[in-house]
Formats: structure tokens, C-alpha cells, sequence
């Protein structure tokens, strides 16, 4: 993939990601200004590292995806994909179990070291395997 063509698939991609959240909304709870925003989902401006850290975080996607889809990086195999969507996969279980639903509710996005915790205390407290 060309540099200048990754640039330009960034945008729609990260409008994508958006989907029904208005740019303010996604300002707010990212750190990222809302007319930088703009211009990165329109193809005007190509977005640094610490910006698409923001969004990865945010969106939670891979900032590998991410800083190829910008131009940064060449099509590579991710060593810690597997692992991440292992890790995303345990978490989802966690969550569901009503047996340790105790009325919190998650706010914002979490790491995947978060989510690797969070499963971590749920597999010592149920004697589980979730996590290969």
C-alpha cells in the first residue's frame, strides 16, 4: 500500500468507526479537537502518533491498524493481535456472567492490559481458564 493512498483511507475509516456519535461527542471523550477531527475524516490532514493514539484508545482498535491505514507502517503480521482479541474475546465472557454483574457499569474505553486484569481476578475467583 502506497503512502498516499493509506493517507486518504484514514478518513472514512475513522468516520466509520464514528458512526452515529457527532464529532463534539467524539472530541470530548477522546482528546482530539473536533475541527482537527474534521479534517482528518475528510482526507485534509494525516493525523501524528500521539492523535492516533488518542483514537485507537477511544476507538478501541489497534493502533497498529491504525498507523498503517495513515501511512506509517507497512502491511505487517501483528505479533500481539491474536493475543488482543484473545483477551477481548475472555472479557466479553466476564461481563456477561450475571453472577458478578454487582451494578457498575464500565465508563469509557479500556485497555486490553485493563480487560487482561479484569479477566485475570475473574479466573482466580472462579477457577476458570479463559486466557490461553
Amino acid at each position: 500500500m502506497d503512502p498516499e493512498s493509506a493517507e486518504l483511507d484514514i478518513g472514512p475509516y475513522l468516520k466509520e468507526l464514528r458512526g452515529d456519535r457527532s464529532l463534539r461527542q467524539v472530541a470530548r471523550d477522546s482528546g482530539v479537537s473536533d475541527p482537527f477531527l474534521s479534517q482528518i475524516e475528510k482526507g485534509q490532514r494525516n493525523p501524528g502518533l500521539r492523535i492516533l493514539r488518542k483514537l485507537a484508545d477511544f476507538y478501541e482498535v489497534s493502533l497498529n491498524d491504525l498507523l498503517r491505514r495513515a501511512g506509517y507502517l507497512e502491511e505487517v503480521e501483528d505479533p500481539y493481535a491474536d493475543e488482543e482479541a484473545n483477551v477481548d474475546r475472555a472479557f466479553r465472557y466476564v461481563v456477561a456472567d450475571p453472577r458478578f454483574n454487582f451494578g457498575t457499569r464500565l465508563d469509557g474505553p479500556l485497555t486490553t492490559a485493563a480487560k487482561r486484569f479484569i479477566v485475570e481476578m475473574y479466573e482466580q475467583l472462579t477457577d476458570k481458564q479463559l486466557l490461553e
